[in-house]
């Protein structure tokens, strides 16, 4: 592969589709999950997976894939209209609750596809080929989500538009946490695209590396701009750990083969929903935020950690 090979930047097609991996069985969340997906776990009173297509559809993406498993039908519901409920909504001029009930059904159009077998991302991520075709295409992982005032897609859709490969988030993590993520290794990024904010050129992905091993401090997240190559990639990557098909193995295969892969170093909020303290801290600080209970809330959470046996100190 020669250097121009790998550093080429090629114009193309803005990515308006996004597929969310969903099929998971949120083992960390049972019994809960026995009956109810994680991705409709509320957070005060939408589930995670509305923030998530929420930021998909303020980043201009209106077509969504949701690979799903047996047992997750629930979640396309979601994304249905109810006209019973609207109805009885409407008859009591209750306008704000039933503008709420509506909006998920207007945020973009929502399709299904089911993964049969949980055999990995990069398994999961193939699933979409036949919706997504040649495009390029964003996922986003169905157990994270970012603050909509700190939006994080619009700059990694215009990255992938500019230069035709992959684009993905990172995070600054602390040494001590790289053997929880896919770490990157990077270099300064070519002019065309260093306008764009905090974007660095990736030369190498390792999945969990020990603190001694890292390459840097750059956490890969569960965002990813791809493009339509990258299925070609998944069919070609062997099963790793597990038995299960990764897209970082994916990824890398393409990085080897010319594709150029960028990074956009995100700095503003994200929830982290996947484990339960990670949920109960989304949910206490989207809680405290808002302001038809902020207020009353973090007044009594001050009064509960003061009172708590955990909370007092001596």
């Amino acid at each position: 592969m020669s250097e121009h090979a790998a550093t080429t930047l090629s114009s193309g097609r803005r990515a308006v589709k996004a597929v969310i991996p969903a099929a998971g069985l949120a083992t960390r969340f049972l019994p809960a999950t026995k009956a109810v997906p994680k991705e409709l776990l509320p957070v005060v009173d939408r589930p995670v997976l509305q923030y998530i297509v929420e930021e998909a559809a303020a980043a201009g993406i209106s077509d969504v894939l949701l690979i799903t498993g047996r047992g997750k039908t629930s979640m396309v519901d979601h994304f249905d209209r109810q006209p019973y409920l609207e109805a009885r909504l409407e008859e009591k001029g209750d306008k704000e609750r039933l503008a709420a009930v509506r909006k998920p059904s207007q945020l973009a159009d929502i399709y299904t596809c089911r993964q049969h077998e949980p055999l990995g991302l990069g398994h999961a991520v193939g699933c979409g080929e036949a919706h997504v075709g040649d495009e390029p295409f964003a996922v986003l992982l169905g157990d994270e989500f970012v603050d909509l005032a700190e939006p994080l897609l619009p700059a990694m859709l215009e990255i992938q538009a500019r230069t035709g490969g992959i684009v993905l988030s990172f995070m600054e993590v602390a040494p001590e946490e790289t053997k929880r993520y896919g770490i990157a290794s990077v270099a300064d990024p070519e002019p065309e695209v260093a306008d764009i904010g905090e974007v660095v050129r990736v030369t190498g992905l390792v999945e969990k590396p020990a603190p001694e091993e890292a390459p840097s401090n750059l956490a890969v997240l569960g965002r990813y701009v791809l493009p339509g190559t990258i299925f070609d990639a998944i069919k070609r990557t062997k099963p790793g750990s597990g038995g299960e098909i990764q897209l970082t193995d994916a990824m890398a295969l393409l990085l080897e083969e010319g594709t150029p892969v960028h990074g956009i170093v995100y700095r503003g909020t994200r929830y982290d929903t996947g484990m339960p303290l990670g949920y109960l801290q989304a949910v206490v600080q989207i809680a405290s935020q808002r302001e038809d209970v902020g207020p009353a809330f973090t007044s009594w959470l001050r009064d509960f950690v003061k009172e708590s046996p955990v909370g007092k100190t001596t």
